[in-house]
C-alpha cells in the first residue's frame, strides 16, 4: 500500500485553481468513502490568490485582484506558474493530530529543498519552510502550508516556490506575516529550478514518510481515472 500520486498539470499546461479545487473535493469524498486510496495531487497553477479562514478583508490584494476563499487554515497566499503545489488527500490516524501532520510536511519539504542546495528550516510559531536571515536579507519563506481536515481526511496542502515570480507577493501580506520575506529555489541558488525538476524528489520523500503522514489503505477495486471539471465551453480531460 502506497500513496497514489496524480500529476495534474505543469507548465505550459497550467491548471485552473477552481477546477482543481473541485477535483480535490471529489477525491476527498472518495478517500473518505474508501473507494480511492490516499492520494497526492501535484500541480502548477494559473495565477491565483487564495484566502484561508483567518484572512481579514484588509489583507486582500490592494489592486482588487480576485481572491478565492477556501476552508484551509492560515491566511492569504498566492499560487502561480513556477510553484510546485501539492495536495495530500489522506486519512489521518485517530486521535487526530493536525499539528503533527503539518510538522511532517515541513520535514519533507526541508529534506527536498536541501537536496537542491537550500538550507531551509522551521521558524518557531510559523508554519512552512524558511531560509533564515543572512547577509541577503531577513527570514524568507520558501514554502507555505495550509491544511483542512474533514471526516478524518485532509484537504489542501503545500506550495513550494521553485522558479515563480515573487512580485505578486508584493500585493499582499503573505500568510499575514509583515516582518519577513519570500524566496524561491531559483532565487536562493542562482539557477533556474522548475516544478518539473522537483516533483519526482518530492514524491519520493512523501512516500518515505507515508506511515508518518497517514493511515495506509487500499480500496477493494482500483479507482477510476481522475478528470478535471472543464471550464465553461471547454472539453473535459483525463488526468494522466
Amino acid at each position: 500500500m502506497a500513496l497514489h500520486f496524480e500529476r495534474i498539470g505543469f507548465a505550459p499546461e497550467l491548471v485552473n485553481y477552481r477546477e482543481c479545487l473541485d477535483l480535490q473535493r471529489q477525491v476527498h469524498q472518495e478517500v473518505v468513502a474508501g473507494t480511492r486510496g490516499n492520494t497526492v495531487l501535484m500541480v502548477e497553477h494559473d495565477p491565483v490568490y487564495t484566502a484561508g479562514r483567518r484572512t481579514e478583508k484588509h489583507e486582500y490584494p490592494w489592486d482588487g485582484t480576485e481572491v478565492v476563499p477556501i476552508g484551509r487554515g492560515g491566511k492569504l497566499t498566492y499560487h502561480g506558474p513556477g510553484m510546485l503545489v501539492g495536495y495530500p488527500i489522506v486519512r489521518l490516524p485517530i486521535p487526530l493530530d493536525v499539528v503533527r501532520f503539518v510538522r511532517v510536511l515541513e520535514e519533507v519539504i526541508i529534506a527536498v529543498v536541501r537536496d537542491f542546495g537550500v538550507p531551509a528550516t522551521t521558524v518557531e510559531g510559523r508554519s512552512g519552510a524558511w531560509v533564515l536571515a543572512d547577509e541577503r536579507g531577513p527570514d524568507r519563506k520558501i514554502s507555505a502550508i495550509g491544511v483542512q481536515v474533514s471526516k478524518r481526511a485532509t484537504l489542501h496542502g503545500f506550495a513550494l516556490n521553485c522558479s515563480n515570480d515573487l512580485r505578486p507577493f508584493g500585493k499582499i501580506i503573505p500568510c499575514g506575516i509583515t516582518d519577513a520575506g519570500v524566496t524561491s529555489l531559483s532565487e536562493e541558488t542562482g539557477n533556474r529550478i522548475d516544478p518539473v525538476d522537483v516533483v519526482a524528489r518530492m514524491e519520493q520523500e512523501l512516500t518515505a514518510r507515508e506511515s508518518d503522514l497517514c493511515v495506509p489503505f487500499e480500496p477493494e477495486s482500483p479507482a477510476p481515472p481522475l478528470r478535471l471539471a472543464p471550464a465553461p465551453g471547454a472539453a473535459s480531460s483525463t488526468v494522466s
